[in-house]
């Protein structure tokens, strides 16, 4: 077995787990684990292939290589679909991203949205990853 940082993620595998398609694993790594903070749970590099996690929040990222395509492939990727992830706090992202440049897709905000009869806010911001990907980062603000 081809690993060479290889520990189960914290806290036990997630009960799911995206796996993105991305076209530069490395460029993808960068984003994901160097300005987002990120850590690698393992990886296979001869498969390019990686496991990331943040404060409970689980992906796996792979390198395309044309199996389990199911249509053409092009920027952006992941239309239509946006991945919400808890943080204890989108701050330390919002400028670990600044720092590094990148733009927002949407400024930080808060949101309030009704569930189940009361209303549940997050400051949240939207950005999107080397392919596209969009990805919703969220804070907790209690309910009111």
């Amino acid at each position: 077995m081809e690993t060479s940082k290889s520990r189960l993620p914290t806290g036990g595998f997630a009960r799911l787990v995206p796996e993105l398609d991305v076209f530069d694993l490395q460029q993808s790594e960068a984003f994901w684990c160097r300005i987002l903070g990120f850590q690698i749970a393992y990886q296979r590099p001869a498969s390019r292939f990686m496991h990331i996690e943040l404060q409970g929040s689980q992906l796996m990222l792979k390198q395309r290589n044309g199996n389990w395509e199911t249509g053409k492939l092009e920027r952006p990727l992941g239309r239509g679909i946006n991945f919400q992830m808890f943080v204890n706090s989108v701050a330390p992202l919002v400028e670990a991203l600044r720092k590094a440049n990148w733009p927002l897709f949407r400024e930080c905000h808060d949101a309030w949205y009704e569930i189940a009869g009361e209303e549940r806010g997050n400051r949240q911001f939207l950005v999107q990853d080397p392919d596209g990907y969009l990805l919703r980062f969220a804070e907790d603000l209690g309910r009111r």
